[in-house]
């Protein structure tokens, strides 16, 4: 039973009169970007709610994803991907900055205060990356901003490198996958990226000394798996309320701190799944939780990664975006039924008499060892396999009809920066088929 309920903040305006795919809140600004099938991006205020700029000209066809490079100052950098086989880099010198040179030379030079034109010098489309053989469905950039991937229905993962300003150089072309790309993100801290496709599969890639390689399949899912989202490094999803401070639930956060970021996904298999990584011992074989890992891959960058939970199964049509809150690590989804979930990890009543858990039948491994065993108590296994069974997910709110009778492609979690905000508050962003992008809070 929901325990909380969603209500709307206010709708971002105005809409999009054409689909809406996606929207990305700015690592600093109070900025939205939202992608659309009218072959723009729509950049919102979130202090406001309302239309700030609009960005086109650079594509020919629809913009699905849309994702601003971290750790930027002075300038905002937004990348694109679009069905026109290409993604675009678009750059922005922020308002409270200096203008540049060449702009504040004019000014001097013909008395102008610089408002003429503004429209059209704010957005300037710097380069574009060509490439992909058919349409690009997700672009991210590393923690780092040193690294781009692009994903695409021709399905490879692609990654590039800035060497300089609007100089990108492709460093990896990565065929792994069977089938359309859907989404493509990176680990919060480390270079180990994630791609998710119509395969049914997770991959994880890492370089492995000059090559980029693919070092885990997930294999889990029974349809496609549409998006996927690493959780926040620090994750305050467990409040110390309901902690027990038994040796069971100490191994448990010691081995969770080890193990480093989950990364959870949703198909449309109905399902929403967490995802681990096995820990390996001194002598660099896998350890853990008993179970043979999504990873026959060799070599030193090989890891394995586990099947740690399915979350209440709540929706009714394909999933279609998950993501992960920095802030409170509660988890939200959407998808085709048109509804919002959100869901909260607790702790346990009673972990410490639990039996042991057993793994997911329906979670095989690569090169046809199966993921059948079953993990028994008395035995290293089973002191891994209670500590797992530590805490529960549970359904914190559900809003059905969130955009009408329209499907919702998108969600993602935002800094709150309006005037009636909390300290510290959040809200969540539904980007639907309607054109509407719409902002939600949580109350109890």
């Amino acid at each position: 039973m929901s325990t909380a309920r969603l209500c709307l903040l206010a709708p971002f305006t105005p809409p999009s009169l054409a689909r809406a795919w996606s929207s990305q809140p700015h690592h600093s600004l109070p900025l939205l970007a939202t992608a659309s099938s009218d072959r723009s991006v729509r950049v919102y205020s979130l202090t406001s709610f309302t239309l700030m700029s609009t960005i086109e000209g650079g594509h020919k066809r629809s913009i699905r994803s849309t994702a601003w490079k971290p750790g930027t100052k002075g300038e905002s950098v937004l990348a694109t991907g679009s069905f026109d086989s290409s993604a675009g880099i678009w750059r922005r010198w922020d308002d409270d900055m200096v203008p540049r040179p060449e702009r504040q030379e004019r000014e001097i030079g013909s008395g102008s205060n610089g408002e003429e034109d503004e429209d059209d010098e704010e957005w300037r489309f710097a380069v574009v990356l060509d490439g992909h053989e058919s349409e690009v469905k997700s672009v991210a950039w590393s923690a780092g901003g040193n690294f781009l991937a692009t994903c695409s229905r021709d399905k490879s993962v692609w990654i590039w490198e800035e060497m300089e300003d609007d100089n990108f150089e492709t460093i990896a072309v990565l065929q792994e996958h069977e089938g359309d790309v859907k989404c493509v993100v990176w680990h919060p801290e480390e270079e180990l990226l994630a791609s998710s496709s119509y395969d049914d599969t997770i991959r994880l890639y890492k370089e492995d000394i000059d090559d980029w390689t693919c070092i885990s399949v997930l294999r889990g899912h029974s349809s496609t798996v549409w998006s996927i989202d690493f959780e926040p490094l620090s994750n305050p999803s467990l409040p110390t309320s309901g902690y027990n401070p038994s040796s069971i639930s100490t191994r448990f956060l010691e081995r969770r701190s080890a193990a480093g970021p989950r990364l959870i996904s949703s198909s449309d298999d109905l399902t929403v799944r967490v995802w681990t990584r096995e820990l390996k011992g001194m002598d660099g074989t896998i350890t853990g939780n008993g179970r043979i890992p999504s990873s026959i891959r060799t070599g030193s960058v090989e890891e394995g990664w586990i099947e740690e939970a399915q979350l209440p199964q709540s929706h009714t049509r394909a999933i279609y975006s998950v993501a992960w809150s920095k802030r409170t690590g509660r988890v939200a989804s959407v998808g085709g039924d048109g509804k919002i979930v959100v869901y909260e990890e607790r702790w346990r009543s009673g972990s410490e008499s639990l039996a042991p858990l057993k793994t997911n039948p329906s979670t095989s491994t690569e090169g046809g060892q199966g993921g059948n065993d079953v993990l028994s108590s008395g035995s290293d296994t089973g002191e891994s396999a209670s500590c797992a069974a530590q805490t529960e997910w549970v359904v914190l709110a559900e809003m059905p009809a969130a955009h009408g009778v329209y499907e919702i492609n998108h969600v993602c979690w935002a800094k709150r920066f309006d005037k009636g905000r909390a300290k510290d508050e959040e809200i969540i962003i539904s980007t639907g088929d309607d054109g509407m992008v719409k902002a939600w809070i949580l109350k109890s």
